[in-house]
């Protein structure tokens, strides 16, 4: 097990000092324009939907969410451990953001552009490059876009084709790729240094160290809940196929089946179960020990 880490020991690249550094719009919009190449006016972050401030840290959780003044949506992530399934997640992430947009009544062809960008601390595609532009395109005609509005960037911080971006990027990547000590360092660049500012604000921050607390309370009780849950789920498809060796089951009863999450009630169902000779003896038995 990881030991947990204090305030004083996070780098830009832990979750919750990129979402608190992210947080301040100075700091994410340069960000952007640095990363896309263009000029952005206004920068708006959703504190609602970032993870910093999400009040249960549940389902869907974004380190930096936010738009600029096209409406153009940004969703930024730190990616410090390898994810294989890195692109289904951007997929993922895409797909929750426009759902957002549509249930606000957003018509289709009023959709704005959508931005998934990963910082990974590793090479996701193994071409040593410092980013990867990946956008949708038809594989029988070279050069023909499949222009859907969404674009997904990954930066590495493990490139080495300096000469393909900006100077500017290298040395951010630079920087996130830097361990603690080194991270205090002098990379040579302002807005680097603005950042390493934002860090020794967050740290001296009594009010940021009480988020952070509770912030790593949320994710351990979210690790247990979901531990929990996964062990229930499996008791409950063991209950669920040694009952269809019996016949077919009543929709009502596999509805209270999944519904269960108690352990030692799901436990002792299961053994009800593994002895029981038609389903309407078990219905009857797990209705007489509730």
């Amino acid at each position: 097990m990881s030991k947990k880490k204090r305030l004083q020991e996070l780098t830009i690249k832990d979750n919750f000092m990129f979402g608190a550094v992210m947080a301040d719009e100075d700091n994410c919009k340069p960000f952007l324009q640095m990363v896309l190449g263009v000029s952005i006016e206004r920068v708006e972050v959703s504190k609602e939907r970032s993870i910093i401030y999400h009040p249960e840290y549940r389902g869907v959780r974004l380190d930096v969410y936010a738009k600029d003044e096209k409406n153009t949506r940004y969703n930024v992530e730190m990616q410090v451990s390898r994810e294989p399934a890195l692109p289904r997640r951007s997929r993922y992430y895409h797909s929750q953001i426009t759902a957002e947009l549509l249930l606000s009544g957003t018509d289709y062809s009023e959709l704005p552009e959508t931005y998934v960008i990963f910082i990974c601390d590793y090479d996701p595609f193994g071409k040593k490059k410092y980013m990867y532009n990946i956008e949708n395109c038809c594989i029988q005609s070279d050069g023909l876009s499949f222009d859907d509005g969404s674009h997904t960037i990954c930066l590495s911080t493990r490139g080495e084709n300096e000469e393909e971006v900006s100077e500017e990027l290298v040395r951010f990547l630079e920087y996130v790729g830097a361990d603690l000590e080194a991270s205090t360092g002098n990379f040579e660049d302002g807005f680097v240094s603005r950042l390493q500012e934002s860090v020794r604000h967050v740290k001296a921050s009594r009010k940021m160290e009480e988020r952070y607390m509770l912030f790593e309370e949320l994710l351990r009780n979210e690790r247990k809940e979901g531990k929990a849950e996964g062990k229930a789920e499996g008791k409950v498809d063991a209950i669920i196929e040694l009952l269809e060796d019996l016949g077919s089951i009543p929709e009502a009863l596999k509805t209270q089946l999944e519904g269960e999450m108690d352990l030692n009630t799901l436990s002792t169902w299961l053994k009800m179960a593994a002895k029981a000779e038609s389903i309407d003896q078990f219905a009857k038995e797990i209705q007489i020990s509730q």
